[in-house]
């Protein structure tokens, strides 16, 4: 698989808003910053649990050293999935679907996100999902060689993505009739 294009100098991919400006949308979908201070006190609490189990030896403050690098390690990976949009095509996390592909696009309120997610999924279908971020987009597509009925990807921006795209959301035009 060639490297992932990266989006134009424009782009903003520190984590801040999703920006959505003639078809350019971009996001990482990072997690909650509550859970880093959670992290804080895992560690802690973790740490000093191995502390007391090694009696408190001169060796001990080992815990942290090893505890604190893995629980950062283990948060930024789980906040580095990307979404973006260039050119003519979508990309989700290490994915890409031509734009051209898209039959139709919509936004998916957290209202609804356990019943997209639920009983109502297709196995066949492509995810990205972070279940920390409560809104998604589905995007239905429109090729009969591709064996993927739609996406179901993760934004906390959806209607931002839906524009970004170029597409209605379907979701409203259909609440709207």
């Amino acid at each position: 698989m060639p490297p992932l294009p990266s989006p134009d100098p424009a782009g903003d991919s520190s984590g801040s808003p999703a920006t959505a400006a003639a078809g350019h949308f971009d996001e990482r979908l990072h997690v909650p910053l509550w859970w880093w201070l959670g992290a804080v006190v895992v560690t802690g609490i973790l740490g000093y649990e191995i502390q007391l189990s090694l009696h408190e030896s001169s060796l001990s403050w080992i815990a942290y050293a090893v505890l604190t690098p893995l629980v950062i390690w283990m948060l930024w990976s789980m906040g580095r999935t990307r979404v973006w949009v260039s050119g003519d095509e979508l990309f989700a996390h290490k994915a890409h679907l031509p734009i051209a592909m898209i039959a139709r696009a919509a936004v998916i309120p957290a209202s609804a996100k356990s019943a997209a997610m639920g009983r109502q999924l297709d196995p066949a279908a492509f995810l990205v999902h972070k279940f920390w971020v409560k809104t998604m987009v589905l995007l239905v597509l429109d090729d009969p060689d591709d064996p993927t009925p739609y996406w179901l990807v993760s934004t906390r921006h959806p209607e931002k993505l839906v524009a970004a795209l170029g597409l209605p959301d379907a979701a409203t035009e259909a609440s709207g009739q």
